[in-house]
């Protein structure tokens, strides 16, 4: 019984050595804008201007190598300057300030306009790697200030290959793949992120999941962790604007999507990329909808912890 019983410790301890190794973090669940929302004096953004706890910086992610100490961030977003420090807190300053890498989507102002504090202005970083997909590559070298970020060697452009995984290290890998959605500037990537005991999908923006050609349900089903487009709740949020000017799948659509699939698939569904209206933000009726549906939602993640 006793070379059982070491046995089993000695297994128990290998698996959590293996689980400790990495970690997601989330930085950040909101919309371009951020929550509140600038210009907001509406119910969805009372409450967040008065109490800062409840604001929500734009959609984030932060992968960490626990072992090898290394990080990588997905998404540049106006708050960058506030993640990465926020990073840095939740993390007890264990990481280099600035990541070993950045993964961006795509050109809408709240995923990649953050490089703008890597430039001279700022941090002044040195050939820090920004990997995107080839049209993103093109518009951010074609285009000031961005141009003067690669020119200057503050950042180095990694060009991802659609659908082939790209190596971080031996057992870390990053997978973009396209999606469709309002690509004035570039293309719109996801990412499937594997590491050795979980497998994640970061599909931030898409204008709906019936226009993508593949079946979200099959690749929910995976993954372990899916990070969904959430930006609207309903499709009546905006009544002063066209919802077809801003396509996205709602969460109630999602939702529908998977109504017949097992908790255990549902469980897997984080939503992320709410807009200031989506009443995920600030509605306790609707957090428990979700929550009653086997659905959950990200959270940012707090300092210190």
């Amino acid at each position: 019984m006793t070379f059982i019983s070491n046995l089993l410790a000695i297994l128990l301890l290998n698996a959590s050595v293996v689980f400790a190794q990495n970690k997601m973090i989330v930085l950040g669940t909101a919309q371009d804008g951020g929550y509140p929302q600038m210009g907001c004096s509406r119910a969805c953004c009372i409450n967040a201007n008065q109490q800062d706890s409840l604001r929500q910086m734009v959609v984030s992610l932060a992968l960490a190598d626990l072992q090898q100490k290394k990080w990588w961030l997905f998404e540049a977003t106006p708050d960058i300057k506030d993640q990465l420090k926020l990073f840095a807190e939740a993390t007890d300053h264990q990481f280099n300030f600035l990541p070993d890498g950045i993964f961006i989507t795509h050109a809408h102002i709240g995923h990649y306009t953050g490089l703008m504090q890597l430039g001279r202005e700022v941090i002044n970083s040195q050939q820090l790697p920004v990997y995107v997909l080839p049209k993103l590559k093109g518009f951010l070298e074609q285009n000031g200030p961005w141009s003067q970020l690669v020119n200057l060697k503050n950042i180095s452009l990694v060009m991802l290959t659609e659908e082939i995984p790209h190596p971080l290290s031996d057992n870390l890998s990053v997978t973009a793949f396209r999606v469709p959605h309002r690509d004035e500037f570039s293309e719109t990537a996801g990412f499937k992120i594997t590491t050795p005991t979980t497998r994640y999908l970061f599909i931030p923006d898409i204008d709906k999941w019936s226009k993508w050609n593949k079946d979200i349900v099959k690749e929910v089903k995976s993954v372990d962790v899916a990070y969904l487009d959430a930006t609207f709740f309903t499709a009546d949020e905006l009544p002063n604007r066209k919802i077809s000017e801003v396509p996205h799948p709602t969460v109630t659509e999602t939702m529908n999507l998977f109504v017949n699939e097992s908790i255990e698939t549902k469980n897997k569904i984080h939503f992320i990329h709410f807009n200031h209206t989506n009443p995920v933000l600030y509605n306790i009726n609707s957090q428990l909808k979700l929550k009653q549906a086997g659905f959950r939602w990200a959270t940012q993640v707090k300092s210190g912890r």
